[in-house]
């Protein structure tokens, strides 16, 4: 049963709502955002959450997920919007900015590459794209999760296509016989199409590209150029990754994309399959540890999986989705994408044939994936985090931050990526920062972070280089937010009042909102929290020592034009970096440093 005060707060609350579209939100004691949903008609959505005689409850025909969920909430709001469809849209956006404890999001915020023909072009070429191109006439393959690169490289070897976007006279290419010239009309329209139809056969039937690979592969080897030899093997291994071996033959040239989704031992993992001219092109899947058992929401899931996969910018390859099974909000979907689209999207749920193969084949990698997932040694460390700091999310998607700086000079913070049992490096982060002490330059970092949470979705988890202060400076700024997550910071054992730094043999201390831990070093929880920390470090003191050389030449250069280094550090711990010094007000500058050295530095100007 609910609380008596919050549940004259939520009785008040319910008596607002309208019979319109919505999107609904529920908080906590704390204002933590704990669930967000969409309504065709908010007042009849939202109030079968509850049962009101003789008192206000819990109504137990919902899932034990949202039941867990309302008795933890006080508190309730809502945006209403001029359809369902775009109820949903704005459910997804939230769910995705601010991942709310009791939403499932499915982090995948990659875009991924398409292989596109311009056919407005008298001799088209093969081009990649992660954006949909706003022309006629063109024709997209994709997208490709991996071996985009190696698959256009191995075209461009084997076929002589046009190679240069722009190029006016014959050149290398023509020379070496990759290339026919057709900027310089050595070749017929007619016949560089021929060309180019081989090409794209070839391209979906990776086959044919891995079989010319090899041969290229062996006569290197036979020649001793080991070398260039490793290199065309490590291609082939990633075209052949492309490929899922399978035995259905569909006889129509057909495109169209499979989703499947499977859950096992509270893991859901997602698989997509993009079939063009009845090949399987390209595979992606991804593995989540959920919560427990009851965060299981097969609805939520297609919903978002089909969302993030067919948004504005991404090009429509197919006109049918095929999905393992039924889902609530199939019809809502289609009328999304259709309208996104402008073109009519069909979401089918095949019954025979080779349709509900390929989606029976999907379920089934969907299933080995998990079962590869539970095998990774990483995946058993973090899920030992999880259960021993009592964290909500599981931490697959963690960010680190460290700040660096010499005696207030070249101040620096950095953020690092831990996602999926690698390092993401694309997602690794630089900031240069204003302020001189390590409190306000860890605030500085985390809310320039939050800030784009919009468009970069937050982590499970993040991991602060430091102690107690700044996790609550953390904490705070989470909780700002409106977003969903963990925090831990782990701060250096001291030494004779310094901190001391030793990889794998340091007692260092793990603070949370449990309370303080300290683990014994060879501990396998703490070691991979100081891997972490200890790579959010090194691209720290990296990035510091690259922008304290370059201030350095800046230095050197004003102290050649008469600028004392006394003024040249007064004026850099002022303004912070040398790019403001110069664009600083001249009277300002006479105040700092007095009007001879502000002259000399008009003249630099």
């Amino acid at each position: 049963m609910l609380e008596k005060s919050s549940k004259n707060i939520l009785e008040k609350e319910l008596q607002s709502l309208p019979q319109k579209p919505g999107v609904y939100q529920y908080f906590d004691q704390n204002g933590k955002l704990l669930y967000v949903g969409k309504a065709k008609n908010l007042k009849n959505r939202v109030r079968s959450y509850f049962t009101f005689r003789p008192k206000l409850c819990v109504n137990n025909k919902n899932s034990l997920r949202i039941q867990k969920m309302i008795e933890e909430a006080v508190h309730l709001e809502f945006i209403t919007t001029n359809s369902e469809a775009d109820a949903l849209i704005l459910e997804n956006s939230f769910i995705k900015q601010l991942h709310p404890k009791y939403n499932i999001l499915l982090r995948d915020d990659k875009t991924y590459p398409y292989i596109y023909v311009d056919f407005n072009e008298d001799y088209p070429r093969f081009q990649s794209t992660r954006k949909l191109i706003k022309k006629t006439k063109i024709r997209y393959f994709g997208p490709f999760f991996k071996g985009a690169k190696e698959l256009l490289n191995a075209l461009y070897l084997y076929y002589p296509l046009k190679q240069k976007a722009n190029c006016k006279s014959p050149c290398i290419f023509y020379q070496i016989h990759r290339c026919l010239a057709p900027c310089n009309n050595e070749i017929s329209q007619k016949e560089y199409k021929k060309i180019l139809d081989s090409a794209i056969t070839a391209l979906l039937n990776p086959n044919i590209l891995i079989k010319n690979l090899e041969k290229q592969m062996f006569n290197l080897a036979k020649n001793e150029n080991y070398e260039e030899a490793a290199k065309i093997r490590d291609q082939i291994a990633t075209i052949k990754d492309l490929e899922i071996k399978i035995q259905i033959d569909i006889a129509k040239l057909e495109d169209f994309e499979i989703f499947a989704i499977a859950f096992k031992d509270s893991m859901l993992s997602t698989i997509r399959f993009v079939v063009q001219n009845g090949k399987i092109i390209s595979v992606n899947s991804k593995t989540t540890l959920l919560k427990n058992a009851l965060s299981f929401e097969k609805n939520e899931i297609y919903k978002q999986l089909i969302l993030e996969n067919f948004n504005t910018d991404t090009p429509l390859i197919a006109n049918t989705i095929y999905i393992y099974e039924e889902f609530d909000d199939k019809e809502l979907l289609e009328e999304i994408l259709s309208k996104r689209y402008g073109k009519k999207i069909s979401i089918k749920i095949p019954k025979i044939g080779e349709k509900r193969k390929i989606c029976n084949l999907a379920f089934e990698n969907a299933l080995l994936n998990i079962e590869k997932e539970q095998k990774n040694s990483n995946f058993k460390i973090q899920k030992e985090i999880q259960e021993y700091f009592e964290l909500e999310n599981f931490p697959n998607h963690i960010e680190i931050f460290d700040n660096s700086h010499l005696q207030g000079v070249a101040n620096v913070g950095v953020m690092v990526v831990y996602k999926f049992g690698i390092w993401d490096k694309n997602s690794y982060r630089k900031f240069h920062l204003e302020y001189k002490n390590d409190y306000e330059q860890m605030r500085e970092v985390l809310t320039r972070r939050a800030l784009d949470f919009q468009n970069n979705t937050p982590p499970d988890l993040w991991l602060i280089d430091g102690g107690k202060a700044l996790l609550e400076l953390a904490k705070d700024i989470v909780l700002s937010s409106g977003a969903n997550i963990d925090i831990l910071a782990i701060s250096k054992e001291k030494i004779d009042a310094k901190a001391h730094r030793a990889k794998g043999g340091a007692k260092d201390k793990i603070h949370s909102f449990k309370g303080e831990f300290s683990l014994s070093m060879d501990d396998k929880k703490l070691q991979f929290l100081q891997k972490l920390r200890d790579e959010a470090h090194r691209f720290a003191i990296n990035f510091h020592q690259k922008t304290k050389k370059k201030q350095d030449l800046q230095s050197s250069k004003l102290i050649k034009s008469g600028l004392s280094a006394g003024a040249i550090h007064k004026l850099l711990a002022y303004y912070g970096n040398f790019e403001s010094i110069y664009e600083a007000n001249f009277d300002e500058i006479c105040n700092l440093v007095g009007k001879t050295m502000a002259n000399k530095l008009k003249d630099i100007k």
